[in-house]
């Protein structure tokens, strides 16, 4: 509509939507990242002003950038019914009404995902229900996971129970032609089996999500929604807490972490702080030389949700080795998942370690076609760090082939052992090198990976179980 402009602001790394509503110079952010100065910026080009920041839940999977947007702005935060927070918030109450410009936006209360999830309804300046902004509540293909509430004595079921309701009495009652605007899509850990599309029809969903069936009982219903969820990463309840309590200003934590460091002051800091040193290059890059003790989380794969599952305090020192150029970017990504103690990064790159004659280590690898013959010569020790899906669709064959999810590598290290060598695939080489790097600078020396993962297996002699597809699983 002429008078009425969306934009979905999307961000690959975390699968999450973002959305900025203008309606006649008046403007509202949905779930804004936090890096804030975009959604200014905008309206400012646009000659509005920002009204209401809109929180459709305290999110888990990342920090929401509502606290320093509202003070950059003096825009209003809401959140729905039930929601308690640290600083100055507007709760709404169930099917309050906001005005923005010429249209209207109605909190729908919907708990299930977590118990203050709200759906926010726009109607536009004709009184038509136009679109949800339906956050966790309803993805493309699939519902938010009911296990994240914020210390409730609810169980797990009782959530599910609660989306149940909230999906039939305030959602599926719409007209089939409104939008859907959920906050994420295919990749978030925030639900099972998002789809690729970002925006939808309510009437599609109706058709192809499994959880907005017309026959289904509430009993099905709990069931289903809960089956297959793995438990949730370790940072979620940790990022939910920040948006509930807050956080240091984006700005803040962007000048410390912007820091050049020379070799010899990176060393001294690394050593001092008990920094961790993260390498965000490419994996190959790392093979090829990495400063010792160092970790690989590439910016080239799910950079945040990577360090959020692996790196368990979120108060960790951290300091950086980056490709030239992409220092900013990648303090910036750290903070989105709550990593805000970012010291530095080696200024000039992994070649300004190399000219100052430091030590460096290597990864040992081994093509999929050399891995495949010594595989039928020797029985070789594996181990395969892809998810548990992955994995039981198809994986190699053999009596020391172990298997446990990098997610929980962490907690599964004391399953391998240190005198014995491992091959170690995923699907590609990313979690391999991730994997690989971990055990390294946990003690495990004796390391080889298998360049390409299973992709490259599939195209060798080495034996493979029957394939079985994910979905039926």
């Amino acid at each position: 509509m002429k008078n009425m402009k969306i934009e979905q602001i999307y961000t690959g790394c975390l699968a999450q939507g973002a959305y900025y509503i203008e309606s006649h110079g008046e403007v509202a952010i949905i779930d804004p990242l936090r890096e804030t100065q975009q959604y200014v910026d905008k309206a400012t080009l646009e000659k509005a002003k920002i009204k209401y920041i809109f929180e459709t839940h305290f999110h888990a999977d990342f920090v929401s950038g509502h606290i320093d947007l509202a003070k950059k702005t003096g825009a209003k935060i809401v959140f729905g019914p039930t929601a308690k927070t640290d600083y100055d918030a507007y709760i709404a109450k169930d099917n309050e009404v906001f005005k923005l410009g010429n249209i209207s936006i109605k909190a729908l209360h919907t708990p299930g995902h977590t118990l203050e999830s709200t759906t926010y309804l726009l109607i536009d300046e004709n009184g038509k229900n136009h679109a949800i902004f339906s956050g966790d509540t309803l993805f493309l293909g699939d519902v938010g996971r009911p296990d994240l509430a914020i210390k409730s004595d609810l169980t797990k079921e009782d959530l599910a129970a609660m989306l149940y309701d909230s999906l039939r009495n305030k959602i599926m009652p719409l007209a089939n032609d409104v939008i859907v605007y959920p906050a994420h899509g295919a990749g978030s850990a925030c639900g099972k089996n998002l789809s690729k599309d970002t925006v939808g029809t309510l009437g599609d969903q109706k058709k192809t999500n499994y959880a907005l069936r017309a026959d289904m009982t509430k009993e099905e219903f709990v069931k289903e929604v809960l089956d297959g969820i793995p438990p949730p990463p370790q940072y979620f309840a940790k990022n939910a807490m920040m948006n509930k309590s807050g956080y240091d200003a984006f700005e803040t934590v962007l000048k410390r972490g912007n820091t050049p460091l020379s070799a010899n002051e990176f060393e001294l800091i690394a050593n001092h702080e008990n920094a961790l040193v993260l390498d965000v290059r490419t994996e190959q890059e790392f093979g090829k030389g990495h400063i010792p003790n160092s970790i690989f989380i590439g910016l080239n794969g799910g950079f945040a949700p990577w360090v959020g599952a692996l790196i368990t305090d979120l108060k960790q020192p951290i300091l950086i080795v980056a490709p030239n150029g992409k220092e900013t970017e990648t303090v910036t990504r750290l903070s989105r998942v709550g990593y805000d103690n970012t010291l530095g990064y080696l200024e000039g790159g992994f070649d300004t370690w190399l000219t100052s004659g430091k030590d460096i280590e290597t990864l040992d690898s081994i093509s999929a076609e050399a891995f495949s013959k010594q595989f039928k010569k020797e029985d070789l020790n594996v181990l395969d760090v892809r998810k548990d899906g992955e994995y039981k669709s198809i994986h190699l064959k053999g009596e020391h082939v172990q298997h446990f999810a990098l997610d929980y590598i962490n907690t599964h290290m004391n399953a391998i052992d240190k005198s014995k060598t491992y091959y170690i695939h995923c699907a590609g080489g990313y979690r391999s090198t991730i994997a690989t790097s971990i055990l390294k600078a946990r003690g495990f020396n004796n390391l080889i990976d298998i360049s390409g993962g299973m992709q490259a297996l599939k195209n060798t002699n080495v034996p493979l179980t029957d394939y079985v597809c994910p979905t039926t699983l």
